[in-house]
């Protein structure tokens, strides 16, 4: 089993976290999966987020706010 470093994005509402996780990569046809952890992680930030606590989120990566921009 090898592993490979990805960087996922999590959108709630106004905020973005971009999260650092490993992808699992076999020879199965599930591959590449990620680990239970690195789901657990990304479902924590998308939690925070939700809630608007960027403080926990930014525990997991970096967070940002997005600003719609005026058409």
């Amino acid at each position: 089993m090898k592993k490979q470093k990805r960087t996922k994005l999590v959108h709630e509402g106004r905020y973005l976290a971009e999260v650092d996780v490993e992808l699992l990569v076999t020879d199965d046809e599930w591959s590449p999966y990620l680990s239970v952890q690195d789901a657990y992680k990304l479902d924590d930030v998308r939690e925070a987020l939700k809630k608007g606590d960027t403080t926990t989120a930014a525990r997991y990566g970096r967070v940002f706010s997005l600003t719609p921009i005026g058409a």
